[in-house]
């Protein structure tokens, strides 16, 4: 509509009259309530009516399209000198009008442009700050946030004078209005998109990182030269394995090197320094390929027969020495170092690191750029020397900024703070450091001198294949999600990482459920991400992104998994990955059987990766591991997670972004592991879009600093090149889901780790494993698993390939709960319902299984082992005569002495008898693999002579090892049967309960040529356990050992 000039000026007058009159009125009002307030009533319930209602339009007029005049008011104070305690105020147009009006009164002017409009308040107003966007003419369209604020301050205006006559009704209920108006209010506007403009989102953060020798495009300037290649023939002398003397078992730099060690899988052993050397060669191989020295000083004040030892050994098998400069509270210049042309300044601050391009020992590091500003610590040291077989690997600049007066006027050289010495004078080459660890870019460094020093055996595959997962696609609240313009961005940065690491792309998790729950803006960017579905890779999530160990029934979770794969066939998305994420990794580890289950019906899942095998920390021991031929492998962060959407909310700031990307953690993460799966989640790529900030910078990063090769791969395919790279890591090792708080809340509830076991009987078989199993369940509160179909009162876990059903399988054969709920009714002994109950579990082949050690440690870390030996020539004889009884082929065969005698061509099933005669009687050998996870506090050796002579005492000396309450009296209950020629259970004065026929059997006697071929085989192994039992204590030798050794000899 177009209005006249005149019109407009009879509008402008209109309105100042009107704004006149208002402000007397309101200043009448406030200054005296009692008198006006009769005369004000009929014009406040009119403002009121319209401010609960909302419709403000009616009541004050729209501002625009009309020939109406409008005016839109809000009360301010006046500034009074004269009463302090009356407050007047003050008229503030909103100028939706023609922008020009002005309210005069007395000295005080008030004036309002058409591009603000804001409420003021103080101790005795009230007011709403806001902002509106005008046209520059003062007009304003209905919806826009000038109009929305406008009519909250009249409401505010509305409140304060009701407040100002002290009528408490009548102000709680304009509170009450108001605060009901808002609601409806932030609601509308959130939705439609006006509150989320307010927020700043034009805040993302470009990659900073630039390299002299990488152009734009990823390149290098120059053709670099290959990463040079360490190995040589002398690496084919020595093992793979470092050897790292430390100042003591806690020292810091000591600990850095080992987890440096472990991180990248290397085998290390730790020495204290000071102490004798240990065994340094194996036959005619050295044991070590690299010696490292955590104090430099140790090495070069060694006593001088382990001096000339340790050199000789470096010498004879071309082995290095890495040796770090330790602080110390003198400061040297120009100190010489014993026996060497070289010579050190300490305590120095410095700044400005580099690399020597010539230098042979980078090899995973690259040389050609600066890593700038100050080093961190005051305390390092720097080399000068005078001879050839010194050269430089790093050098840095004296912080001038800490010596202003030494930098006045003088050339600042370079400082030697790495050094090679290629073992011109004695034979021998070193690296020797300046400072520790603490420099990142002494870490590449350092794994670069072990690659050289050990001639290749130590060096590092140079390729890293990196994926980048993006959870939660459609999962987030509104103002957290993707907008067209965001999934633009991640078009584009995508092609900006596959130039700099071939094969890239995204690979985007999606909860179908969720689709088209944003803003109308965010639900643009839902259909722009699925009209490019192409140009990503794409996996599935949970429908509605619940936690699959929440599910106890195998038909709901596939039908939520249906409906995820519904929606992706609906909407064109692969679903042929063969890949999958389980929402905060639940289900995956701890194992959830159901979810493995349907992952395999459904999606036809290959590969899975979580972040918390066998822990989420430390990083360094995330490793993988199959479970249902479904391949898990080790997840990564990379400091983004669901909250971290703004550069200037990260915890920390820009700077502790900027220093994990820049040698901190995310780039370490990348060095040390070949296979990386990062986790990011969709609200890292909107807002801020920090993670392509992060991704980008690190990728450029890498480039300039190291020889890396990067690339991509699909999950199947890093998967098998992962297994290819650990096959050790095939078979999982179950934990305790509740040593673990973070395991334990994404494990089944219905699962208790009460009912697991506090005790294993371990074997060996053939000792009396299964009358100590009978007397100790005559307990009333001790308690074994549930009887197996298959293997009866054992459940043979972690030997077997039952291991591979998984923990679940496990626990069922354990009644939950760890007070009895039940009494045991075969006991002797009268429990009460709700005492303690200590399960037990016996399976007599874990003793001498490689891997059950390991095992049982992980699931059952403060059980307690328990272990009966007999003479292992007995045992040997027993369990091939039980294998004759049970109708083996080989064992009626065969004689005993043809079994034990056999030679590695016999046929494979004559071996195996063989191996299960001989292997289990190697005692000590199998002891001290249990005790390498057993504290000796927990392993109890009963003599099984004794168990089948004296039964009454083992078993009271066992209940005190297990503090195990009450105790029962044995003696009672237990009584010797003639007929079977042990101990029974004692029912009554006549009457005994005994074992099966199978127990108890009386054998022929063994051939005297066996006997004495097994005396001379065990000998060696009966030596070493009399002491092993001699260094443990408190363990007396049993007869059998002794007549043995004695026989033997």
């Amino acid at each position: 509509m177009t209005i006249s000039s005149g019109e407009t000026t009879a509008r402008g007058a209109t309105t100042n009259i009107h704004h006149a009159t208002n402000r007397n009125k309101y200043e009448k009002l406030i200054t005296k309530p009692q008198m006006q307030r009769q005369d004000a009533n009929a014009e406040t319930e009119a403002n009121e009516s319209a401010c609960a209602d909302g419709n403000f339009n009616k009541h004050f007029g729209n501002g625009h399209g009309t020939g109406t005049t409008t005016d839109r008011t809000m009360l301010l104070p006046l500034e009074d000198t004269n009463a302090s305690s009356i407050v007047t105020y003050k008229l503030k147009s909103n100028a939706n009008g023609n922008g020009n009006g002005h309210i005069n009164s007395g000295n005080n002017s008030s004036s309002s442009s058409s591009s603000s409009n804001s409420c003021t308040s103080s101790s005795t107003s009230i007011g709403i700050a806001g902002s509106s966007s005008g046209n520059g003419n003062g007009h304003q369209g209905p919806g826009s946030g000038s109009y929305s604020m406008g009519w909250m301050c009249h409401c505010c205006n509305l409140i304060a004078r009701r407040c100002i006559g002290f009528n408490v009704r009548r102000c709680v209920f304009a509170l009450f209005a108001i605060t009901m108006v808002s609601i409806f209010y932030y609601t509308h506007y959130v939705d439609t998109g006006v509150f989320n403009g307010l927020i700043q989102r034009d805040t993302h953060p470009a990659p900073i990182i630039h390299c002299r020798m990488i152009n734009a495009a990823g390149k290098h300037v120059r053709d670099a030269s290959p990463a040079p290649d360490h190995r040589s023939e002398a690496r084919l002398r020595i093992d793979p394995k470092v050897l790292v003397f430390v100042e003591t078992t806690y020292s810091g730099l000591g600990r850095d090197i080992a987890e440096l060690l472990v991180y990248n899988r290397i085998k290390y052993k730790i020495e204290v320094a000071g102490k004798s050397l240990p065994v340094l060669t194996n036959l005619d191989k050295g044991r070590y390929g690299v010696i490292v020295f955590e104090n430099l000083d140790k090495y070069l004040n060694m006593d001088k027969w382990n001096r000339e030892l340790l050199d000789k050994y470096c010498r004879e098998y071309a082995v290095g020495i890495v040796g770090f400069l330790s602080p110390s509270e003198e400061t040297l210049v120009g100190a010489q170092l014993r026996d060497f042309p070289l010579f050190v300044n300490t305590n120095l601050r410095l700044r400005d690191a580099s690399l020597n391009p010539g230098s042979s020992v980078l090899r995973l590091t690259r040389a050609g750029e600066t890593a700038w500003g100050a080093l961190p610590g005051d305390d390092w040291a720097v080399f000068q020397h005078n001879h050839s077989t010194y050269e430089p690997v790093e050098w840095a600049q004296r912080n001038t900024n800490e010596y202003p007066a030494d930098s006045v006027g003088q050339v600042q050289l370079p400082l030697t703070t790495v050094l090679q010495d290629r073992g011109h004078l004695d034979g021998i080459q070193r690296v020797l450091f300046g400072s520790s660890l603490r420099f990142w870019l002494h870490r590449l460094v350092f794994l670069d001198a072990l690659s050289y020093l050990s001639h290749g055996q130590l060096s590092l595959n140079l390729e890293r294949m990196i994926l980048v997962d993006i959870d939660d696609i459609f999962v987030g609240e509104k103002g957290t999600r993707l907008r067209p313009d965001d999934v633009r961005a991640l078009v584009a940065t995508q092609k900006n990482i596959a130039a700099m690491v071939p094969g890239f792309k995204f690979n985007l998790g999606f909860s179908g459920k969720y689709y088209h729950h944003g803003t109308r803006e965010e639900n643009l960017g839902d259909d722009f991400l699925l009209q490019n579905v192409q140009e990503f890779n794409w996996f599935s999530h949970m429908w509605k992104h619940q936690q699959p160990h929440l599910y106890d029934n195998l038909t709901l979770l596939m039908a939520e998994m249906h409906l995820n794969y519904a929606f992706a066939m609906d909407h064109n998305i692969p679903t042929d990955s063969g890949y999958s994420i389980s929402p905060h990794h639940s289900g995956v580890y701890p194992a959830h059987e159901l979810l493995y289950v349907a992952w395999k019906k459904v999606w036809n899942v290959k590969v899975t990766s979580t972040e918390e095998y066998p822990h989420l920390r430390p990083a360094r021991l995330r490793r993988g591991f199959i479970h249902r031929n479904i391949m898990v492998l080790p997840r990564q962060t990379c400091g983004l997670f669901t909250h971290t959407m703004y550069i200037d909310r990260y915890p920390g700031g820009r700077d502790k972004l900027d220093e994990s990307i820049q040698g901190g953690e995310l780039f370490q993460t990348i060095v040390y592991n070949p296979i990386n799966i990062f986790m990011t989640h969709m609200s890292n790529y909107g807002s801020d879009r920090l993670a392509l900030y992060t991704f980008q910078s690190v990728i450029k990063f890498l480039q300039c600093w190291t020889n890396l090769k990067l690339a991509s791969a699909p999950p199947i395919q890093l998967a098998e090149m992962y297994f290819q790279l650990h096959p050790e890591e095939v078979d999982p090792v179950w934990g305790n889901p509740c040593d673990d708080a973070r395991h334990k809340k994404i494990w089944s509830k219905t699962k208790n780790c009460d009912s697991l076991p506090k005790f294993l009987v371990i074997g060996p078989q053939k000792t009396g494993t299964t009358a100590l199993y009978t007397f100790l369940s005559m307990h009333g509160s001790i308690a074994s698993n549930i009887a197996s179909p298959d293997t009866f009162e054992e459940v043979q876990f972690f030997n077997g390939n039952n291991y591979y059903r998984g923990l679940d399988w496990y626990m069922d054969f354990f009644p939950s709960g760890e007070t009895v709920a039940m009494p045991n009714n075969s006991s002797p002994m009268p429990t009460q319902l709700g005492s303690p109950r200590y399960m037990f579990e016996k399976s007599a082949t874990y003793f001498d299984g490689e891997a059950v050690p390991k095992r049982t440690h992980a699931l059952l870390p403060h059980a307690k082992i328990v272990t009966i030996l007999i003479s292992p020539a007995k045992r040997a004889y027993s369990w091939y005569q039980h294998q004759r009884a049970h109708g083996d082929v080989i064992a009626n065969n065969y004689s005993f002495y043809q079994v034990i005698t056999a030679s590695d061509s016999a046929p494979r099933a004559l071996k195996d008898l063989r191996n299960r005669c001989l292997n289990p009687g190697k005692y000590a050998q199998h002891l001290e693999h249990w005790l390498a996870f057993y504290p000796a506090q927990q392993v109890h050796i009963i003599d099984g002579d004794q168990l089948r002579l004296n039964p009454i005492d083992v078993m009271n000396e066992l209940q005190r090892f297990l503090k195990v309450q009450p105790l029962l009296d044995y003696s009672n209950h237990l009584r010797y049967d003639v007929k079977k020629g042990f101990y029974c259970q004692a029912l009554n004065e006549k009457r005994n309960k005994c074992l099966g026929k199978s127990k108890g059997r009386q054998y022929p006697t063994m051939d005297e040529r066996s006997g004495k071929l097994l005396q001379r085989y065990y000998l060696n192994h009966n030596t070493a356990l009399v002491k092993l039992l001699k260094k443990l204590g408190s363990r007396p030798i049993p007869q059998w050992l002794k007549e043995d050794l004695s026989t033997g000899t």
